[in-house]
């Protein structure tokens, strides 16, 4: 069987993760990141809403990475996102990572918030 490679069709995906750091576009970002079609960038973190809030407008998803496992995201984060129209899916990283590449390939408006390993 012969092995299709995934289109992004121009968009940015995570390259890759480990200790401590995400890989998007070729480059390593320490830390927590945000990554959507247009690229990643370094992102202060769960109290770092106004980041998140941005999306607005431009995502209708929000993958959110809470590091190695799934944690509960801080009281009212949700449903701050929920106000400015971005859905909110929460889960550990490297599952927020895979689940951001895929429908980012299905050319989705999403974007991913991961907290680092």
């Amino acid at each position: 069987m012969a092995m299709n490679p995934t289109e992004f069709n121009g968009a940015v995906p995570v390259d890759g993760y480990g200790p401590g750091f995400f890989r998007v576009d070729g480059k390593v970002i320490q830390g927590a990141v945000i990554v959507q079609e247009s690229g990643g960038q370094p992102w202060g973190g769960l109290e770092d809403r106004d980041a998140l809030l941005a999306l607005g407008g431009k995502v209708d998803v929000l993958f959110l990475g809470m590091g190695a496992n799934i944690a509960h995201p801080p009281a009212g984060l949700v449903a701050d996102l929920q106000q400015v129209g971005v859905m909110v899916e929460v889960m550990a990283s490297p599952t927020a990572a895979r689940i951001y590449n895929v429908t980012l390939s299905e050319g989705r408006r999403v974007a991913c918030a991961l907290l680092p390993l």
